[in-house]
């Protein structure tokens, strides 16, 4: 594992081995099963007041993606018997490109994915974000039909084989796009992290997979010790890369055995650790992710103390979420620009 510069634990990572998408466009696509939908439809945006998923809900994120020049779409990608939203966004590019397919955290669809699918587009890359809970709502529709506690538990419930049904459906169709070169790329975060690794053991086409504080494939049941997969690892065909923040030991300490598991199966697993940074930098760390704001003192010396304390706390965690966030893209980028 290495660490990006400036954390403490640099010399430590030195000894170890890097393990080498307001107007209506409808359009049908039958070879495919696509079909574009309006992009003003309830689940499009989980800024609405609709929906009690405040996890999944960022006006910061919601008015970049506004304000977006590049050409956005919904589209309804056909995997079996199901339907899934997935929100697809083109860079403006004069050459066909890569696709990353985006997973998105335990939140579900948010606001944040959004604004993540389209700065991929304005890298360069086609980005296409699936609604894995698409269909699965109480109303029949996707995230924005559950609240923040539901729509944890429900995209804990989603079954395995559904999750890779609904990633290959997506992954076809964004390969087969005509702006498209043919190359897939997997990226995910949170949950979404620990989906990518797992659909890397399941689609050996993927030409990378970049994991985004997730944890590798393992045998144990919840609650269990943690015990790796080196089954489902063997059937990894792409290069991993991982992207972790220091503060995150429930994830970091998966993180040595999946380098010696992977080292040992010859498989390249490439996993970065981001001095100071918490579970979540990616979307913590947005540069128009407004920062933490000063308290005003109330004259409880006490409480202006602890008021004091704490705003210094989340002060310092967002300063050292926007580092990771900035350094963890250049990483992300340059390493896409070589596929």
């Amino acid at each position: 594992m290495k660490t990006a510069p400036g954390t403490k634990q640099a010399a430590q990572s030195r000894r170890v081995l890097s393990v080498s998408a307001l107007t209506m466009v409808t359009s049908v696509f039958l070879a495919m099963g696509v079909t574009a939908q309006d992009m003003s439809a309830h689940h499009h945006t989980m800024s609405d007041p609709e929906s009690a998923n405040s996890e999944a809900m960022q006006d910061w994120a919601k008015e970049r993606v506004a304000k977006s020049p590049r050409h956005r779409e919904w589209v309804k990608v056909k995997a079996g018997n199901r339907e899934v939203a997935s929100f697809v966004v083109y860079p403006e590019v004069n050459k066909k490109a890569t696709a990353v397919v985006v997973i998105h955290e335990i939140f579900g669809m948010s606001d944040w994915v959004q604004q993540l699918t389209d700065e991929l587009a304005e890298a360069g890359y086609i980005a296409i974000a699936p609604d894995l809970l698409s269909g699965m709502g109480p109303k029949g529709g996707g995230t924005s039909d559950f609240d923040s506690n539901a729509v944890r538990q429900a995209i804990g419930s989603l079954p395995p084989a559904q999750i890779t049904g609904d990633l290959n459906a997506v992954a076809d169709y964004v390969s087969k796009l005509p702006g498209a070169n043919g190359n897939v790329v997997v990226a995910g975060f949170c949950w979404g992290g620990t989906q990518t690794f797992n659909f890397a053991t399941n689609r050996s086409s993927l030409k990378a997979a970049f994991v985004f504080y997730g944890t590798p494939p393992a045998t144990n049941a919840q609650g269990q010790p943690f015990a790796i997969d080196k089954a489902a690892l063997a059937r990894i065909a792409a290069p991993v890369y991982g992207f972790y923040g220091e503060n995150d030991m429930r994830v970091d300490a998966t993180i040595p055995p999946a380098v010696d598991a992977m080292k040992e199966l010859k498989k390249t697993y490439d996993p970065v650790t981001y001095a100071g940074a918490g579970h979540g930098f990616m979307r913590s760390g947005e540069p128009n992710n407004p920062e933490p704001k000063a308290p005003v003192a109330k004259g409880d010396e006490a409480a202006d103390k602890k008021a004091a304390d704490d705003y210094q706390k989340a002060l310092a965690a967002y300063k050292a979420n926007r580092r990771a966030r900035d350094d963890a893209w250049v990483r992300w980028k340059a390493i896409l620009a070589k596929l």
